[in-house]
């Protein structure tokens, strides 16, 4: 169901609260307004939403990566670092987006411009389906190896089965959330047991990388762990904005980052250290084999709904993320493009895009991190910090934001490419801030200029 499109039409105060407590719609998701007082979620909620999202075996594969290349310890103090930038960069956004009630387009609007802000928010709800149909075709292919079940039919099957669980809404996300979370740490934990009998878990804190041809730099593995959530993070005022308050918000990303995401990088790095997986380098800390290779039915069947729980939590979060992008671009209800785009997400799926996973990383680390950045700037350190709490009308485009996100993106390019023991995403993040404050004061009225 819509409501009125224009953010101006349904204020909030600086607190993010309206001036009436009332509920307004309770089934709707709030495609084009903030999120009013009265429908805000309890922090209990909104953490479900957030924990159960990082955990998952996909967030396990880069974490065994980065150990495999990188050694046992510093394969952990990249993750380390990692989710720390992730902690400050994601608990930002979502500080605001408690205070506000707003979504990331709601706030690409005040940042990019009236106009502008639809190719950042489409930029990153398209790249998100991009997710959805990775872990959707992972899902047929991981239970094909796994089983010997039809890898097409399996995907088509959990695609619509993600897909309806996304139409239920966010109230859905945090029961997918609560329910994923403890199940990975049984699946994880079982996973660990298992190796134990076969490899000595004391030669982890020891254990060296792969070595060889296998290069990886500290800068490199920090990115690697940072995009696999760049987009969705960039995007937390989605789930972030039905946070009662900025405090509230902020407290729901710290169970994702450091708390769930550490838990299931470090899984993988453990499986990879122990010398539990074959070809770590490429497979990372996919624990999922180790779990089926028993032959017990028992933990055939944990592994099975395993699969379908974890990546269905991953799916449904970034489905969400692009059905409520794409909502407030063409002005339709989320649950209409939630059908529309997991229909889409499912047919990229049995195209075989998910087989492009790495490339997808470089993807993201390089133009993800630099557009949240010129999103900070503009709320905390530009325009007096009003950025996405400014009521004013704003121009059509801000060319201000655009230069700063295109600045940010070729310093990421740099850093890729030509200085590899940087870590890319840290690079774009932190020159387009910078590059964003100094067009603001050099180009006020490229800003703020008229409609």
């Amino acid at each position: 169901m819509n409501t009125q499109r224009t953010p101006a039409a349904d204020p909030v105060g600086a607190g993010g609260e309206q001036d009436s407590p009332k509920v307004l719609e309770p089934d709707s998701e709030f495609e084009h307004g903030p999120v009013p007082a009265g429908s805000r979620k309890s922090l209990l909620t909104v953490s479900a939403v957030w924990f159960g999202f990082p955990m998952i075996l996909t967030n396990a594969v880069p974490g065994g990566v980065v150990v495999a290349l990188l050694g046992f310890w510093w394969g952990l103090a990249a993750i380390a670092v990692a989710n720390l930038v992730m902690l400050l960069y994601v608990g930002v956004l979502s500080h605001r987006a408690g205070s506000s009630g707003e979504s990331f387009s709601l706030q690409a609007t005040r940042t990019f411009g009236r106009t502008g802000y639809v190719v950042a928010s489409a930029f990153l709800a398209t790249i998100v389906v991009g997710w959805f149909a990775f872990n959707t075709g992972a899902t047929g292919a991981t239970l094909h190896k796994a089983f010997g079940w039809h890898e097409r039919l399996v995907a088509v099957l959990a695609g619509l089965g993600f897909i309806a669980l996304t139409y239920l809404g966010i109230r859905a996300l945090s029961w997918l959330g609560a329910v994923a979370a403890p199940l990975f740490v049984v699946a994880g934990g079982a996973a660990l047991i298992i190796a134990a009998k076969d490899h000595d878990l004391g030669a982890v804190f020891s254990y060296q990388g792969v070595g060889g041809d296998a290069t990886l730099t500290f800068g490199a593995a920090i990115s690697m762990i940072m995009a696999t959530f760049a987009d969705s993070g960039t995007m937390t005022a989605d789930f972030t904005r039905w946070s009662k308050n900025g405090r509230q918000a902020v407290l729901a990303t710290v169970s994702a980052f450091p708390v769930a995401s550490v838990i299931a990088q470090v899984t993988g790095g453990l499986v990879v250290a122990a010398g539990a997986v074959a070809l770590p380098a490429t497979a990372g800390g996919d624990f999922l084999p180790i779990l089926t290779g028993e032959g017990s039915s028992a933990l055939d069947v944990l592994a099975a709904v395993f699969v379908f729980v974890n990546l269905g939590s991953v799916c449904s979060h970034c489905l969400y993320n692009g059905a409520l992008g794409w909502s407030h671009l063409t002005g339709r209800t989320m649950r209409l493009m939630t059908v529309v785009l997991g229909l889409i997400g499912t047919l990229a799926a049995l195209a075989g895009v998910w087989n492009h996973f790495l490339d997808w990383l470089v993807v993201l680390s390089v133009f993800v991190p630099p557009l949240g950045g010129v999103l900070i700037a503009d709320q905390f350190f530009a325009r007096g910090g009003r950025g996405a709490m400014d009521r004013r009308p704003t121009a059509k485009v801000r060319p201000t934001a655009f230069l700063a996100w295109a600045a940010g993106a070729a310093g990421a390019g740099v850093a890729h490419w030509f200085a590899p023991q940087l870590s890319d995403a840290v690079t774009g993040l932190v020159v387009a801030i910078v590059a964003y404050a100094v067009l603001e004061r050099a180009l006020p009225r490229a800003g703020v200029a008229a409609a």
